[in-house]
């Protein structure tokens, strides 16, 4: 039976009030679960990084009355010598750190899912054990393993007949700064090999077995079909471990407040020690240093994007 016309004009309104609702309740919904993730960036995120900016003004060391000064904190860090040589330790290890962490967690990830292992998630487990220990039970076992008189190290080079006569790695400038990258490798590679390992075997083993019939070898299925297709994780985990290096301190703070003579000192330590470490604390010229560290890490990702752009491969 055909709708009459009243009965349109009567339905419409009626429609149009449940859609209307409709869509409050969609706008109530979805405030209330934006709302305490945004409330919680603001009071906790940005509203830090703005103070962080009036502070860098200002020259205050936290008890007595601020003085504005200006810019004069950013032209006396620009003029710091232990800001750029803090700076040369982040770049050393912004470069050795994600390239060993990646590399070795790609390699072994490969191995345990194209090789066939017995006891893959035991692997897993084990790789993945640095990762549930704290910063400081890493940084104090290596600590240990680096001590001069008592440690792992000079005592496996003992047996292999070399004498380090009580060498102490974290206390020589020749050496410490080198001595800094395991700890952070070590403590890095077990949740790579995680994520690289559940991003390999999504790949299809129709592609490895064609690769093997056309003579290819585990390099060469590698670098040509794993890699390739698992490249947006590897960017990703690439960004993480550069910008985690970057703001990182806390092994070098613990294994050697960046001695010796600030052999390992980093921009996060010297900004931390300047604002908390030293008894006549700076906190305007910790702020100024903590801005410039901000641009850095910018730097740093618009850097890792050009390096490894964004690419997506199809199979």
């Amino acid at each position: 039976m055909a709708t009459s016309y009243t009965e349109t004009k009567t339905a419409n309104p009626k429609r149009g009030r449940m859609m209307q609702k409709a869509n409050v309740q969609r706008t109530i919904f979805i405030l209330l679960a934006v709302t305490p993730a945004f409330a919680g960036y603001v009071l906790f995120t940005l509203y830090p990084n703005l103070l962080s900016v009036y502070y860098s003004l200002l020259n205050w060391n936290g008890i007595s009355a601020p003085k504005f000064v200006g810019l004069d904190n950013y032209t006396a860090m620009l003029q710091d010598k232990y800001v750029w040589r803090a700076l040369l330790h982040n770049l050393f290890y912004m470069v050795t750190i994600p390239v060993l962490v990646i590399g070795i967690s790609l390699f072994l990830a490969y191995l345990l899912t194209n090789k066939g292992y017995k006891g893959t998630k035991a692997f897993k487990v084990l790789f993945f054990f640095p990762n549930v220990l704290s910063t400081v039970v890493v940084a104090l076992l290596w600590a240990f393993i680096y001590d001069g008189s008592f440690g792992l190290l000079n005592g496996l080079l003992h047996l292999v007949g070399i004498d380090m006569n009580g060498f102490y790695w974290l206390g020589d400038t020749r050496t410490a700064l080198s001595a800094i990258v395991p700890p952070f490798v070590w403590a890095g590679v077990g949740l790579y090999v995680v994520i690289f390992m559940n991003a390999m075997i999504t790949i299809p083993k129709s592609l490895y077995e064609s690769a093997v019939m056309e003579g290819a070898g585990h390099m060469t299925r590698l670098f040509r079909i794993t890699i390739p297709l698992i490249s947006p994780i590897i960017r990703v985990s690439a960004i993480f471990l550069v910008l985690g290096t970057l703001k990182s301190f806390d092994k070098v703070l613990i294994l050697t407040n960046g001695g010796p003579a600030g052999s390992t000192d980093v921009i996060g330590l010297y900004m931390f020690n300047l604002a908390f470490g030293n008894e006549a604390h700076n906190y305007g010229y910790a702020s100024a240093i903590g801005m410039f560290l901000f641009v850095i890490l910018v730097g740093a990702k618009l850097l890792v994007d050009k390096l490894l752009p964004n690419q997506s491969y199809e199979y």
